[in-house]
């Protein structure tokens, strides 16, 4: 409620009474006050502030400052202002303000000082959110800077403990079945005791169970806490008087935990819970990916929700300078989504501010120079002439000095200066200023986009603002005539009553969000701030339309929980790629011992048939590799004939096991079908993917149906089919199948019906890209409850497919033969390698590593030809292969993969795959030996 002494109420004072800011009027020496506004309660609570002096008012205030600045006001008549300046208040929320303000001297009709007009913000959440990003912006630099991962934690635990000013902050490990805690080592400020060692965490109450259950522990006092109250004395003993826990849970189950201590009772806030929390997420990410995890792209999904949510603008820019280092322009590097909002450029990331911006004032040039140069970060206000505004501006350097780049924090101050000037007029001419600021009001009315509105608690609007009309459709005549909550949700209703039943009781301010109906029917969501009238029965309220806030949100959470699918599906195909490669080298040895076996007819027709059969699952092994390196993506797209029927034959067995036993596979192959031009590996997965996606359409049962058939046979062609002649590959299911909607999506990239973490959506893309790199084409049909048909239209191709056969044939040398210098790292693999050369004729010289080959070579041992691993440490096989190129022309070189494609391998280089056979190797020999 406005207290005014002695004066009735004037509109100068109902202007006040309005304003975003706090005001107060003192009155003589000794600072009585004699008028505050309702900003000025909020900020210092009820105090019966009218006709008490300051120092009695304010008693906690005494030695912070401010009550010797009033008297210097008083009696130099000189006006004061400061910003951002820390104040402790003892009020409900308690703790230490930040608050920027002015003190300016009234003067009566002798020209006097008579009193002093009080004014200014809180800015306590501006300074808060500052030194959260400070505390931010230093972590960023540890995390990013540290070289030791082991030392991360600690490096992070200091910085968060002295930006809260904790008594303790660390990371431990956590041993579940024990229940004890492990700390290497934790921060720790001036005279409070480490934790290091290991800790009985039962010994120190129940807390344990909630962190088990992954919960976020936040206690103020442990002992008023039901779960640390019994052993609250040792807590206490431990410098945790209260205390935050952070788990960390992997696999379901507590493996450590961030714990922040102080010693003495302390109401954690909503902003240092979250920094916490910002705090375990930023440092177990930057030490994951430390260790080799892939985190690198969580934590900068983190910089980037932060950089793209905050309300301050914020740009990198790149400097450039004259030859006498002044800076004469700058390119905007990056902006955030305010950056347009807090200077009106549009699309201006990549250009220079000369061209959006002509006519900008030298200074901003110069202060940004300076930082550029120096290093020295700065604050300051000033305003851009050409952009009609004041900023707020943080500007630091990135980088080093030849980097030529600085960020810039900024936030637009302008309606804060026109205010601030807009006081310090106040007291000359009152009355034409009441004047200005019931215009603006109108015109703020009439202008919003916002929706403003007056109504009584007895439910019915007295005013409206025209944005009601723009947003929801009603008159004004129809919002008036019926009582507000019949434009709210039914289910939003009772909630807005009771909310503003609660405000009329409290007279306190409230904000909430509701659905408000719409002239065509449909609901809008809307933010509310509704606050009382303290001299009447009613309330004004300002209500923003979220309808694309809320769209953007599930857009970004659905776009969100796709690529965090997809980043799983990539790692998985890293993962089998790795595992892939190393059974290939594994079974290098392995297949040619058995080889060499049954060549030489070791043992008799038993003995025999053992190898026969060793070797026949070798090679199954090998295939299971290929298909594994092919869902891996290591190999190209690599045309070729194809004989569907072998194809889909020989995949029939490997649908049948993954597809379950409630789920009939069939397979119908037209009989001298042409061979196809396809990518053999890329088809099975094709084939493999359709037969997956037919299954899960299938939760109960049924039959997939896999066939091949020429054009002729198979009906019109697809319209986006090119002239020529082509087969057609069919996997038809009896599932669910896709409504029309569905279907029109199908192919569309992360569209997925299965849910989050069953499905990519990128498998129907995937194939349907395959049918089109290969000059074919698609088709799906489809009806809801009738089952799904996908048609692969396949070129035909020009030669024959060839069958493969299980008989190498007789293992001859070709070519020439002499000293083969055989280079490989594992030695079973070079073992079994040399055994074959050897059979074949040569004289092998071993070496394990590229270097020690070279060692050899320069040594003066001589050799013919150079058989080389690739993947190797060091040197790889392909640059000791183009190394040897270069020193012995002519020398042949031969580079052996254990990745089908050769990754790595330049083109022109002879390359075999492993695992190989002795033929497989003769005949290699052979084509790089003979002249």
């Amino acid at each position: 409620m406005i207290q005014k002494e002695g004066v009735d109420p004037d509109r100068g004072f109902m202007v006040l009474q309005q304003m975003p800011g706090f005001v107060a009027v003192l009155a003589g020496p000794k600072h009585i006050f004699e008028y505050v506004n309702d900003a000025y309660i909020v900020l210092s609570g009820d105090r019966n502030f009218i006709g008490r002096t300051v120092r009695d008012a304010f008693p906690e205030v005494e030695g912070q400052g401010f009550f010797e600045l009033l008297d210097g006001v008083y009696s130099t008549g000189e006006p004061f202002k400061a910003q951002a300046q820390p104040i402790l208040l003892q009020t409900r929320e308690g703790g230490q303000r930040y608050v920027d303000f002015l003190y300016h001297p009234i003067r009566d009709e002798a020209g006097a000082v008579s009193g002093i007009f009080v004014g200014g913000y809180d800015v306590t959440d501006s300074v808060r959110d500052q030194a959260r990003l400070a505390a931010l912006e230093e972590l960023g630099r540890v995390l990013r800077l540290g070289d030791d991962v082991e030392a991360l934690p600690y490096a992070a635990a200091e910085v968060l403990g002295r930006a809260l000013g904790v008594s303790r902050v660390g990371y431990g490990t956590i041993d579940d079945v024990a229940e004890t805690l492990h700390v290497d080592r934790d921060w720790t400020a001036p005279g409070v005791q480490t934790l290091a060692g290991t800790v009985k965490l039962r010994e120190y109450g129940s807390f344990i169970d909630s962190l088990r259950r992954g919960e976020f522990i936040s206690i103020i006092d442990v002992r008023l806490d039901p779960r640390t109250s019994d052993a609250s004395d040792a807590l206490e003993g431990r410098s945790a008087r209260s205390f935050v826990n952070v788990p960390v849970i992997e696999r379901g189950r507590l493996v450590a935990v961030l714990f922040v201590n102080h010693e003495a009772v302390r109401q954690w806030r909503p902003d240092e819970l979250a920094l916490i929390q910002e705090f375990a997420d930023r440092t177990r990410a930057a030490a994951e990916r430390g260790r080799g995890e892939a985190a690198l792209r969580e934590s900068e999904n983190k910089y980037r929700t932060l950089f793209e949510a905050v309300d301050a603008g914020f740009c990198v820019i790149e400097l450039k300078y004259d030859d006498a280092g002044q800076a004469v322009d700058y390119r905007m590097l990056e902006t955030n989504p305010a950056f347009e909002r807090q200077t009106g450029l549009v699309d201006a990331t990549g250009k220079w501010v000369s061209e959006i911006a002509p006519g900008l004032e030298r200074h901003w040039f110069d202060v940004y120079g300076g930082v550029g140069l120096t290093g020295e970060p700065v604050r300051f206000e000033n305003e851009a002439v050409p952009l009609s505004r004041w900023y707020d501006v943080h500007a630091f350097r990135i980088g080093s000095a030849e980097d030529r780049r600085v960020a810039v924090l900024f936030n637009d101050i302008t309606e804060r200066r026109a205010a601030e000037e807009r006081l310090q007029g106040l007291n000359a001419n009152l009355r034409e200023m009441v004047a200005e600021q019931v215009a603006e009001r109108e015109q703020l009315w009439s202008l919003s986009q916002d929706m403003l509105v007056r109504a009584d608690y007895r439910g019915m609007m007295s005013a409206v603002s025209p944005a009601w009309a723009r947003v929801l459709g009603w008159s004004e005549h129809e919002l008036q005539s019926r009582p507000y909550a019949t434009f709210v949700h039914r289910d939003d209703r009772a909630p807005t009553l009771e909310v503003i039943d609660r405000m009329y009781e409290s007279r306190e301010p409230t904000r909430f969000q509701n659905r408000m109906k719409t002239t065509d029917g449909e609901y809008k969501w809307v933010d509310w701030i509704v606050t009382p009238e303290t001299d009447a029965d009613v309330f004004v309220a300002v209500g923003r339309d979220l309808s694309q806030a809320k769209a953007r949100e599930a857009e970004l959470e659905a776009a969100q929980a796709a690529l965090r699918q997809s980043q799983k599906m990539e790692a998985m195909g890293q993962l089998t790629g790795g595992v892939a490669h190393d059974f290939n080298n594994l079974l290098t040895p392995i297949i040619g011992s058995l080889d060499m076996l049954q060549r030489r007819q070791i043992g008799g027709d038993r003995e025999q048939r053992l190898i026969d059969g060793a070797l026949q699952s070798a090679e199954r092994a090998k295939t299971l590799v290929q298909r594994l390196l092919a869902f891996a993506r290591r190999q190209p797209l690599q045309a070729s004939a194809v004989d569907l029927d072998t194809l889909i034959r020989g995949m029939a067995d490997l649908i049948r096991s993954t597809s379950g036993p409630q789920v009939a596979v069939e397979v119908h192959v037209s009989p001298d079908l042409l061979a196809a031009r396809a990518d053999a590996n890329q088809l099975e997965m094709a084939v493999l993917n359709l037969a997956v996606n037919a299954r899960d359409a299938m939760p109960g049962g049924g039959t997939i149906t896999i066939s091949a058939d020429r054009a002729e046979a198979a009906g019109p062609a697809p319209a986006d089919l090119p002239a020529g002649d082509f087969v057609r590959l069919s996997v038809t299911d009896t599932g669910v199948g896709m409504d029309e909607a569905t279907l029109k999506r199908a192919t569309e990239p992360f569209f997925s019906t299965k849910g989050v973490g069953k499905g990519t959506g990128l498998g129907l893309s995937m194939v349907h890209g395959l049918a089109s790199q290969l000059g074919g084409s698609m088709v799906i049909s489809s009806r809801s409850g009738m089952g799904t048909r996908i048609d692969l239209w396949l070129p035909v191709s020009a030669e024959r497919a060839e069958i493969p056969s299980d008989d190498v044939g007789a293992v001859e040398a070709a070519g020439r033969t002499g000293v083969a210098l055989l280079v490989d790292d594992e030695p079973t693999v070079r073992g079994s390698t040399a055994d074959m050369l050897m059979d074949l004729g040569f004289e092998v010289v071993e070496a394990e590593s590229a270097v020690q080959a070279l060692a050899l070579a320069q040594d003066g041992q001589h050799f013919d030809l150079l058989l080389t691993d690739h993947l190797m440490p060091g040197m790889t096989g392909t640059e000791l292969a183009r190394e040897v190129q270069a020193r012995w022309p002519g020398r042949p070189v031969l580079v052996i993969s254990g990745f089908a494609e050769g990754e790595g391998v330049d083109e022109d280089l002879p390359r075999l795959t492993k695992p190989f056979r002795q033929a497989e190797l003769a005949q290699m020999m052979a084509e790089i030996t003979t002249p």
